[in-house]
């Protein structure tokens, strides 16, 4: 088997249960060499989505990784709480060890700006989990760094499946339309990963009840995070594993189905606020539209108790 080369990859994120089961995925994944988390403000405020990343890498045992601060707020609008889901400490009181270094800096976008012109032209890429506030800001304040980004993967938006903050409108994009707007037409190499596909990635409680007697942190970590999914939603199956599917789109984009489209995004103050449509006239970015959701799962399982 040839060896892997891994490619230098940011996190951006906002943690978050799911994206604390992504980030895990990834840091047990040798295809991503991870060079930074940096933070957005988007499942609770910017101080608790830093300090969980803090607390994700000590839990992993990655402490060399630098955590850096991001957007406090959406580019012009308030942003959501969303406590109810995610807990009152962003992570469904799932009991994390405190970071084991301080953050390295507040200044996110100009920390991707500098590591961007540092690397190689095409070879540094970003796994967007939450609001794309930091990238918008990237993106206005630094395009010719932007221009040097390998590819952007990220979680967010509804194509033809309802919304769940609204009736067309998913919470990332929602949470700063603005900023979507701006990325999505900026012409750089994003694959969107919308609800019409995380939708299709649930576990079961056998699922994580199979990847606790893994014994591993990690998987454990997971499956306790899994199980705070169970205490917020009814029947057999938990809610979408989102976020997760970020890095398993950039490991195996062959489980997914992509095409092409355009859209136009809802900057509007109304229940559609963050709403995607379909518009012939707009950049292209590509969009996952199927997963092949047995072996999304099994690949997940797999690396988290590795």
């Amino acid at each position: 088997m040839p060896p892997i080369s891994p490619r230098a990859t940011v996190i951006d994120t906002d943690p978050g249960i799911d994206d604390a089961v992504a980030i895990l995925f990834a840091l047990n994944s040798p295809e991503f060499d991870i060079h930074c988390i940096t933070t957005v403000a988007g499942n609770i405020g910017i101080t608790t989505t830093t300090r969980n990343a803090g607390r994700i890498l000590a839990l992993a045992e990655r402490p060399e990784i630098p955590v850096i601060a991001g957007a406090k707020e959406p580019l012009s609008r308030k942003g959501f709480d969303t406590a109810d889901i995610h807990g009152n400490d962003g992570l469904g009181g799932v009991v994390f060890p405190e970071p084991a270094a301080p953050i390295a800096g507040d200044d996110a976008v100009g920390w991707l700006a500098r590591l961007l012109d540092e690397t190689k032209p095409g070879m540094l890429d970003i796994l967007a989990l939450g609001p794309l506030t930091n990238i918008a800001r990237l993106v206005m304040d630094h395009p010719s760094s932007t221009r040097r980004i390998g590819r952007i993967v990220a979680m967010g938006g509804a194509v033809r499946e309802p919304g769940n903050v609204g009736p067309r409108a998913e919470f990332n994009i929602a949470a700063d339309p603005e900023a979507a707007a701006v990325v999505f037409a900026a012409g750089l190499p994003l694959t969107l990963i919308p609800l019409d596909v995380t939708r299709k990635v649930r576990a079961t409680r056998g699922y994580i009840t199979a990847m606790r007697k893994a014994g591993r942190p990690a998987a454990i970590a997971s499956a306790d995070l899994i199980d705070a999914y169970f205490h917020t939603t009814a029947g057999g199956e938990s809610r979408p594993l989102h976020d997760p599917c970020v890095m398993l789109y950039a490991l195996r984009p062959d489980l997914f189905g992509c095409e092409q489209l355009g859209f136009s995004v809802d900057c509007g103050a109304g229940a559609d606020a963050g709403a995607l449509t379909i518009d012939p006239g707009a950049s292209r970015i590509s969009v996952a539209k199927t997963v092949e959701g047995s072996g999304a799962l099994t690949l997940l399982a797999e690396r988290l108790a590795d």
